[in-house]
C-alpha cells in the first residue's frame, strides 16, 4: 500500500511539473509600446504612429526625454518603461536609439525596433559612428553653450523632408536644442546582442547615412529590415503605417 501510495505521489509531482512548465512556458502577448524621440524633437511627432497602433488595439505610451543628458534620458525612458503592466516593445527613432540600445536591458523588453536610428555596439559613440558614415547634412549649428541645433532655414530639407511645409517650418522653429555631450556618450551592454531587433532604412536620410543604418541592422541581426524609398529622417512621420507595421511585426514576433 505504501509503495501504491508513492507511486502515486510520483506520478502526481511529475504531472506538476509537466503542467508548470507548459504554464510558464508560454510568452505573454505584447500589447505594450513605448516610443522613443530623437534629437532635436519631442515626442509629438510620433502622433500618426500613435494612432495607427492604438487602432490595432495596442498600449502606447511616448516619452518626453529632455535631451540633457544621456545618462537622464535612459532613466526617464526607463521610468515609462516600469509603469508597463507587461512586457513591451522599445522603438527609438535617431538618437532615440542609442537611448534603447541601454534601456532596451530592462527585463520588461521583449523587443526592440529601430527606425532610422543609432543602434551603437559596446565602447561605441554614435557621433564616432557618423564620422565612419559621413552624413549629407552641414546645417548643424554648435552653441557655444555646449548645445546643438540644426539652422531652421534648412531643417525642413535636411531634417523633414516630405513633411508638410508648414509643419516642417513650425518644427524648425520649435526645435530642442540639444546637449552636444549626449551624441559622446559611450554605449555599454548593447540590449541589441540580446533581444530580437527590427529595423527601418530611411533611404534619402541625410542625417544618418542610410549605408550607417544598414550597417546596424546587418550588426544587430535584424530579425526583419524594410527599406523606405525616398523617405527622409522623419520616415517614422512621413511613414507613419509602414512603422506601425513594423512595430507590429516585432510585437508578434517577440510573443
Amino acid at each position: 500500500m505504501k509503495t501504491r501510495f508513492k507511486h502515486l505521489l510520483a506520478i502526481l509531482f511529475v504531472s506538476l511539473g509537466v503542467l508548470g512548465n507548459f504554464v510558464y512556458g508560454q510568452k505573454t502577448p505584447v500589447k505594450n509600446i513605448v516610443l522613443v524621440h530623437g534629437a532635436f524633437v519631442d515626442g509629438s511627432g510620433w502622433e500618426g504612429v500613435y494612432k495607427e497602433l492604438v487602432k490595432k488595439g495596442y498600449h502606447v505610451s511616448v516619452t518626453q526625454q529632455t535631451l540633457l543628458s544621456y545618462e537622464d534620458d535612459v532613466k526617464q525612458v526607463n521610468r515609462i518603461i516600469d509603469q508597463q503592466d507587461g512586457p513591451c516593445i522599445l522603438v527609438g527613432h535617431s538618437y532615440g536609439g542609442a537611448i534603447i540600445t541601454t534601456a532596451g536591458n530592462n527585463p520588461k523588453i521583449a523587443g526592440l525596433v529601430y527606425l532610422a536610428a543609432h543602434a551603437p555596439d559596446e565602447g561605441e559613440t554614435e557621433a564616432d559612428n557618423g564620422k565612419k558614415y559621413p552624413s549629407e547634412y552641414k546645417s548643424l549649428i554648435k552653441g557655444n553653450d555646449g548645445f546643438d541645433y540644426i539652422n531652421p532655414v534648412n531643417f525642413p530639407a535636411d531634417f523633414a523632408g516630405g513633411v508638410a511645409k508648414e509643419k516642417a517650418d513650425f518644427m524648425a522653429f520649435s526645435q530642442t536644442p540639444t546637449q552636444d555631450l549626449v551624441f559622446h556618450a559611450i554605449i555599454h551592454h548593447p540590449a541589441w546582442k540580446s533581444k530580437p531587433v527590427w529595423y527601418m532604412v530611411a533611404k534619402a536620410d541625410k542625417i544618418i547615412n542610410p549605408d550607417l543604418e544598414r550597417f546596424y541592422a546587418k550588426r544587430a541581426n535584424s530579425k526583419k529590415t524594410i527599406e523606405i524609398a525616398g523617405a527622409s529622417h522623419c520616415v517614422f512621420m512621413t511613414h507613419p503605417k509602414e512603422a506601425a507595421e513594423l512595430i507590429i511585426d516585432a510585437a508578434k514576433g517577440s510573443e
